[in-house]
């Protein structure tokens, strides 16, 4: 986890996302907590527990990017989900602990590709050695210099001089057979009362090598020879017993969820009863954000300290209307700033993913230079506004509607053009946009 202080962390994601100071502080805040509880003794480290947070505010206004760019900054495992994709235990649907579980894996991908590029210069000099062997067998040359000292040296700058002509591409098309592992026997669901119904278990991992590996022979050339070898030698190299410590201990310790739509599992009619898409999914969630051990093909994962941030629009129902235990977990409130014409502006040209930096960078591939003048962005943001107040508000996404209608005849056109320069004025914006904002069923279906 990087050593960020809350207003560096602020700092950095204001760099993606306007606005939303208050939901900033309060996760920035949760983050630096997980550092600092780090550097705890162990006796006091197993108490601290995480502030799990309530992002509270319609679509469109940021709250999945802080979620996604506040794990980037924590180099934590990270997992997007939807509370309406889960279903009460017994019923037909995913269940709650497949969260954990593919939160394991994200992490597990985590750390073995980071080990993977700690080894592939060695894993590349490798698989080089065994492109020379399959190029230039040595026929039964001695292998040690006691042997024939003379044959043993001349072999060697053979070999040398060999080595040089293939790190410098002389071979790369030539055809060589390589002996690769063919696919392992394929993944065997197990369905069961414990919630196993998706840990994949594979046959060669539980009988070990009473099962032996298949081998079989691959014609190809080099240069992708080198490639399927290296990585056989990166899997080698790599420590998978570590990888797995590491993975599991990141989930545990610096793991985040962000449970999305959680006011879709929330009931605003308190004269219903029991929901299999609601109350009892809240139920089923509970043990999990309080705490728990969920059984995982990489072993046990406790949940204890695992970060929840929670987010949903909440416009029939509200957070007191979740099961009380529920609620508890959730200590941490922000109600989310609905984003006016201003904050428009910001987002077209202030982050360093804004709108118009991406249409400009993809039209420059093409040798077309968009320009926009000041006058058209602030058209753009007045028209989202307008359609957002008129229309269903949902948030910036307006501006990614607006500007592919906007664009839409100069991204189809431009691409037989050599080179060229655009500009997009007010006066384009307004004339290609305000017929369709003023008649509201053209505008209901387009914008």
């Amino acid at each position: 986890m990087k050593d960020l202080t809350p207003k560096e962390i602020v700092s950095e994601l204001d760099k993606y996302i306007v606005g939303q100071k208050n939901a900033k502080k309060s996760v920035a805040i949760a983050l630096r907590n997980r550092w600092r509880r780090q550097r705890l003794s162990d006796e006091m480290r197993e108490e601290v527990v995480p502030n799990n947070i309530i992002l509270i505010g319609s679509t469109g206004v940021g709250k999945t990017e802080i979620a996604r760019r506040l794990a980037n900054l924590a180099d934590a495992p990270f997992i997007k989900i939807e509370a309406s994709k889960f279903t009460e235990v017994g019923y037909v649907g995913r269940d709650v602990e497949s969260i954990v579980r593919d939160l394991m894996d994200i992490a597990v991908s985590m750390v073995q590709s980071e080990m993977e590029k700690t080894v592939s210069e060695e894993a590349e000099n490798l698989a080089n050695e065994r492109l020379l062997d399959l190029l230039f067998p040595t026929n039964g040359a001695p292998k040690t210099a006691s042997e024939n000292p003379e044959v043993a040296e001349r072999q060697q700058r053979t070999r040398d001089k060999l080595r040089n002509k293939l790190m410098a591409g002389k071979f790369e098309d030539k055809v060589v057979e390589i002996d690769v592992s063919s696919e392992g026997m394929p993944m065997m669901q197990v369905f069961g009362p414990v919630g196993l119904e998706e840990m994949g278990m594979n046959l060669q991992e539980i009988f070990g090598s009473a099962i032996p590996k298949k081998r079989k022979q691959r014609r190809t050339i080099v240069s992708e020879a080198r490639r399927i070898l290296a990585m056989e030698e990166v899997t080698k190299l790599i420590d998978h017993e570590e990888a797995l410590r590491e993975a599991r201990s990141r989930v545990e310790n610096s793991g985040i969820v962000f449970l999305d739509e959680i006011d879709k599992v929330v009931s605003g009619n308190t004269g219903a009863g029991p929901d299999v898409s609601r109350e009892g999914v809240q139920r089923d969630i509970l043990p999990i954000i309080e705490g728990s051990n969920v059984i995982t093909k990489y072993g046990v994962v406790r949940t204890d300290h695992v970060l929840f941030i929670a987010a949903g629009a909440f416009h029939v129902s509200k957070p007191s209307d979740m099961i009380p235990e529920l609620q508890g977990r959730f200590p941490i409130r922000v109600e989310m700033d609905t984003l006016n014409s201003d904050d428009f502006v910001k987002i077209l040209t202030h982050p360093q993913n804004a709108l118009i930096k991406q249409y400009t960078a993809l039209m420059e591939t093409e040798g077309v230079k968009l320009k926009f003048t000041k006058g058209a962005i602030n058209a753009i943001a007045q028209i989202a506004t307008e359609v957002n107040e008129a229309m269903e508000n949902i948030g910036a996404r307006r501006l990614h509607t607006i500007m592919t209608t906007l664009l839409e005849d100069i991204l189809f056109e431009k691409s037989e053009v050599a080179s060229e320069s655009v500009s997009i004025t007010k006066e384009m914006v307004v004339g290609q946009l305000s017929k369709i904002v003023q008649d509201q069923d053209l505008s209901r279906y387009i914008l």
